[in-house]
Parts: C-alpha cells; structure tokens; sequence
C-alpha cells in the first residue's frame, strides 16, 4: 500500500530560553493528506472493529463500556460486569464517529446514547464526580482500589468529555434530541470540580465517603489531565481560578522546564523528578486531546500540538534505534504506552520498555505521525494479522517473547476510532472545542486556539 504524506517543515524557529539549536528546534506539523481508496478501507475496517468493542460489547443493562473484554473468557478478578467511567467518555466518542460514518444506525445510536446517560444519571456519584468503576447492572460504585471507592475527578473528566461530544452533536435536532443534550448539560453542571481542590490551589483525584481524602492525589502535570484542569475552569457552576492551573496542573510553571530526546523538545516536563525518563506512554497524548484540538492550542507553557507530535516521534524513533534489541522494533512496528504485559498491567515507555507493543499507542497517534502510524497499521493488518480479532488489534502483544493474549481494554480500544476520525475528518475535535462551556474555559485559562474567535471575528 502506497500512502502520501504532506509534511510541513516549520522552518521559523524562535530562540528560547535554553537557546536550543535548531536541531533541538525542528518541528514536523503533519496534515492530513488524500487517502487511496485501500486506504480508506483500511481506515474503515479499524475503526469499525474498534467501536464494535463499545457497540456489540457494550454492558448489556447499561450500554456504558466494559472495563476489558477477554475473548478467552478468563476474568482473573471476576470483573466482567464491571464497567469504567472513563472507558465510556472514549465509547461515547467512538460511538458518535461510527453513526456518522454510518457505520451505526442513526436512531439506533440515539436510543444507546439516552440509555447510557440514563444510567449514569442515576448511578452513584459523589460532589459530582462519578467513581473510576460502577457495576453494570445496579449503577453502584466497584471499589477500584481498597480506598479508591469514591469519586474519581480524572475519570469524570474524560466521561464529560464525552458526553459534552454527544450533546454537541444533539443540539440542534429533534425535540427529543434536544432533551437528551439538556440532560447532559444538568449533568455536567452538578459536577464540584471546586470541592476537589480542598480549598487548595490544585486540584485532587479522589475523594472516598469512607476515607475522605486518603488517597491524597493532588494532580500535577505533565501527564494525561489537562482535560480536567480545563473543564474545571469551564464549569458553569462550579469553577476553579486560573491560579488553581497555574499553581497546581502547572506547579508554578515547572511544567515548562523541557529537555530534548532525537532532537526534539518535548515542550513540557513529562518528568519532573525523574530525569532518565524524558517522555511518558503515548495516553498522555491521546486522553485529553480526544476532544481538545491540540492543533493551535498554546498557552503561557506550551504548544500542545508540538507537544504531542514530538511525543510521539520521539517514541517512534526509540522503536527505530531499539537500544535494547527487541525482536520486531522498527520503523512498522513502535509505540508504547499503559497496557496489558507479560507481567500485568505496566506503564511501557522508554525507560520502562519491556519489549511489548501496544497497537492504541502508534494508531491513537494517527493526527500526529500519519506516515508511521499508518505503516505500523498496514504491517500490524497484513504481516501480523493473527493479533487482530473482533474488536480490532488485541491490547498488546511482545514479538521477543512470543507473547499476546486476545483480551481487550476500553481505555486502549477507545482512543483508536476516536483520533482516527481526528484525523480523517476533525468530527469530535470540533464538536468539543465548539461547545461554548469549554471555550469560556479555554479563555478564562488563558488558551489561543484557532476555535476561539477574538472581538476583530
């Protein structure tokens, strides 16, 4: 398969504060380029999988995303019925690509999405904030950890993220329609993103009925929580101040202090006290910028498209160098990031690479590095197409160590469809961007978008 890439070189390069070099400056911006017609059914085919995982796998009684699907059936904890908050802000998303591309019946979708916010508008939540997992059937809380049983501000930011999607999409239709978007705007307007400050200029991940604040998560950057930090700011009845971003997401502006890998700035501090590990797993490019537009978006710290492109070219350049040797690494087979191993759950990235390969990571990347992405995705369908099954490419998989299990994640499976469709057509970068909430946010935290529109407009 022949693929074309339209690469712009950003050849202004400003000096910074560390007068990096120009090396150290260059910038690849990729956009989008015309697709063959193998490619787009190739396109078509992924993203169909993928938001099957979040169609056909969904929860039977509450339409919202399973935490894992294990096509071998074998649920070592017994949480088959257990469903994630997060998972499903990604499902929500998925779910308004396939009907758009008409992959899902129109009114079908509709009576999905009204059953999925009917359900998380009678489960359990606390000052807002809905806990990381709910049983599927009851709406109740399922302690994710022995404290972890309370609200989960993370999480919720992420399933808001979705759900302002889906009424964006919903605002201008039927009555009915109307009403489904009204409801979740109630929703959204309930949530105290300010009550999980503690009165703090930071922002706090968990709150538990039973241990209050014992978790103790104050949420600094850099890592996948920007969306938070910008809903809390665009909360219509809830807000936090701009110094809560600044003194908390950014922690005084630490967030800024960047180091290079393969001659490109990372931008942010992915680490900021561990200097080994220049760049995190690939979510933290993928989570929040689902429905952010990374592209133009800059504030007083950064460039979030540079950002995120850098992330994962960086990645893909480790994949291509392979300082530890691992069977298969190279320009068609990269990415890391949090997934299943031969060990557990683990965090892959360099520093941490254990030799396995997460598909989500390169593919969720699509918007940032097409070429590559797209060529891990030909390799991984044609060459290695024993580690795609029903709900599109199994959560990873290690070439070295001969390793795969055919199980499934809802926080891996969802980005995939949702930032391909970023990619082919802007579809959920503009329905979030253009919702009016969320630019009040925007503004208020002192963001420059393309999406906000100055008084010369």
């Amino acid at each position: 398969m022949r693929f074309i890439l339209i690469v712009v070189v950003l050849a202004t390069l400003v000096a910074c504060k560390n007068q990096n070099t120009a090396e150290e400056n260059r910038e690849v911006a990729a956009t989008t380029s015309p697709a063959s017609t193998e490619e787009d059914q190739l396109l078509d085919e992924v993203q169909k999988q993928t938001i099957s995982y979040f169609w056909e796998g969904a929860n039977t009684d509450s339409g919202l995303a399973p935490e894992r699907i294990h096509m071998d059936g074998i649920y070592p904890s017994d949480d088959k019925n257990v469903v994630t908050i997060g998972g499903t802000g990604f499902g929500l998303m998925a779910l308004v690509a396939g009907a758009k591309r008409g992959f899902i019946p129109k009114d079908s979708a509709f009576a999905r999405f009204q059953k999925m916010v009917d359900f998380l508008d009678n489960a359990d939540r606390f000052h807002g904030a809905w806990p990381h997992w709910l049983d599927g059937t009851t709406g109740k809380v399922k302690p994710f950890s022995k404290n972890d049983d309370g609200g989960d501000l993370v999480e919720t930011a992420f399933l808001v993220q979705g759900l302002l999607s889906v009424a964006e999409y919903y605002k201008d239709g039927s009555e009915e329609e109307q009403a489904l978007a009204a409801q979740i705007q109630r929703m959204w307007e309930e949530v105290e993103w300010d009550w999980y400050t503690q009165g703090e200029d930071v922002l706090y991940w968990h709150w538990s009925p039973n241990v209050g604040w014992e978790m103790n998560f104050p949420v600094g950057g850099y890592n996948e929580a920007l969306v938070m930090y910008v809903l809390a700011a665009a909360s219509p009845t809830h807000p936090i101040s701009k110094e809560v971003y600044e003194k908390g997401w950014a922690v005084d502006g630490q967030i800024a202090k960047d180091t290079t890998m393969y001659g490109l700035r990372t931008v942010l501090n992915h680490y900021e006290h561990n200097d080994d590990a220049p760049v995190g797993p690939l979510f933290w490019a993928h989570y929040s910028y689902l429905g952010l537009n990374p592209k133009g978006l800059t504030d007083q710290f950064g460039d979030y498209w540079k950002l995120n492109v850098n992330h994962a070219k960086i990645q893909y350049e480790y994949a291509v160098e392979n300082p530890k040797g691992f069977k298969g690494y190279g320009p068609e087979l990269w990415g890391m990031t949090s997934s299943y191993s031969m060990k557990g759950y683990a965090g892959h990235r360099p520093g941490n690479d254990l030799g396995v390969i997460s598909p989500t990571a390169a593919l969720s990347s699509m918007p940032y590095t097409p070429k590559e992405s797209k060529a891990f995705l030909e390799h991984l369908y044609t060459d290695l197409d024993s580690l795609v099954g029903t709900y599109g490419p199994y959560d990873a998989f290690s070439l070295e160590e001969d390793w795969y299990l055919p199980r499934y994640l809802a926080i891996d499976q969802g980005p995939i469809p949702v930032m391909i469709e970023n990619y082919r057509s802007g579809l959920l970068w503009d329905l979030f961007m253009n919702n009016e909430d969320v630019l009040n946010g925007l503004r208020k935290l002192g963001f420059s978008s393309p999406y906000l529109k100055t008084e010369e407009d």
